[in-house]
């Protein structure tokens, strides 16, 4: 990986890819704008958290060859439970679609998962945070609030 200027466009391949030592640290300087650091956490948490919890499945969020982004899921077939953990595009990457087409494919995915029917997730309420995107892909609020986030699902 190298620290040029990727040519990637909003018609880039959007895919999902294991986090490995060749990439971890790229991984790692993928961030959020400023105004939006206090909506997740930084993906260096997230990774380490994930190597504690047996049940978190983790992926970089790629636009053909370069890493623009991280999600992370709580995965848990016994309890037939999916939940989106961590979600994030790079502000550099953002309003390109790419946020879309990945949860396109974290959708997929879950849905090959034993006795998968709902993806849910947790988010800071309003417009000022991540629930219109999560609105406008199909998620819908459950009215329970988990902490001081809005927990939203989606049938599969």
């Amino acid at each position: 990986m190298t620290d040029e200027t990727p040519n990637i466009t909003r018609n880039s391949t959007v895919s999902l890819r294991e986090v490995n030592a060749g990439t971890v640290r790229w991984i790692c300087r993928l961030d959020v704008s400023e105004a939006q650091k206090h909506f997740v956490a930084p993906n260096a948490i997230s990774i380490a958290q994930a190597y504690f919890e047996p049940k978190a499945w983790f992926r970089a969020i790629y636009a053909d060859e370069t890493p623009v982004g991280f999600l992370m899921l709580y995965d848990d077939p016994d309890e037939q439970d999916y939940f989106l953990w961590r979600y994030m595009i790079d502000e550099h990457y953002q309003k390109l679609g790419f946020g879309w087409r990945a949860m396109d494919l974290l959708c997929e995915h879950v849905r090959t998962r034993p006795g998968a029917k709902e993806l849910r997730l947790s988010c800071h309420p309003g417009d000022d945070g991540p629930e219109p995107f999560y609105t406008k892909y199909g998620f819908a609020r459950t009215g329970k609030m988990l902490g001081d986030e809005a927990e939203m699902r989606i049938d599969l």
